[in-house]
């Protein structure tokens, strides 16, 4: 069964359409509202589809891996992985689908445009390529949250950070489990306001990866 997991923290006023744009294309849907403050659970449990909730803020990492690993204790053979701000485009689904016949991992890529902000295309460049000197995985952007995997590489390239590092650390996962891994091209959606990664949460990100490489 194909899966789509959906972390969300105060995403109120778009999560309704992430969801019924997502169900176009997977039925099995599941939302993890990570200690909203706002009336986000509320407005998932609205759908018919499965809507889980933190008590607290545990972090997009934690979060993820909650709606994982419900998603492979209910027969997942197949997981997509994607933002709750209307970010990542629920059309692409079937391209991942696709392209995840002939892979363990499939990650998007955001095409570079001039609404992409300096400082987030710079912090890629750089973890880009720290990712490739440590792990030999070679991606275009090592940041985007929208993925697919199966059910066999989730349980190889679990993460355990529980902030936006586990998405650096499921590619290093990748690179020592030597799974085969392939990108797509996928168009992003900036709000006026950039919600994501920091410059400091960038800076933890590099560490980590370099932890990861020394410690494991």
């Amino acid at each position: 069964m194909k899966f789509a997991v959906i972390p969300a923290y105060n995403e109120e006023i778009d999560i309704r359409k992430v969801i019924c744009d997502t169900k176009k294309y997977i039925s099995n849907v599941i939302v993890v509202d990570d200690g909203s403050k706002d009336n986000t659970y509320e407005e998932a449990k609205k759908e018919d589809i499965t809507v889980l909730k933190h008590i607290i803020n545990l972090g997009k990492g934690a979060t993820l891996k909650t709606g994982c690993d419900y998603a492979l204790e209910n027969g997942a053979s197949q997981i997509i992985v994607l933002d709750a701000d209307a970010q990542h485009e629920p059309a692409h689904i079937p391209e991942f689908l696709k392209e995840l016949e002939d892979a363990d991992v499939v990650l998007g890529y955001r095409e570079l445009n001039k609404n992409m902000p300096a400082i987030l295309k710079f912090g890629n460049w750089f973890i880009n390529k720290t990712t490739k000197l440590l792990y030999g995985v070679d991606l275009q952007d090592t940041q985007c949250g929208y993925r697919a995997f199966t059910s066999d590489a989730y349980k190889k390239i679990r993460w355990k950070a529980s902030n936006y590092s586990m998405e650096s650390e499921m590619i290093a996962n990748i690179g020592k489990n030597g799974l085969k891994y392939k990108e797509i091209p996928i168009k992003t959606i900036y709000a006026n306001k950039y919600k994501g990664t920091t410059m400091i949460d960038g800076i933890k990100i590099v560490s980590n990866l370099f932890w990861w490489r020394l410690s494991r």
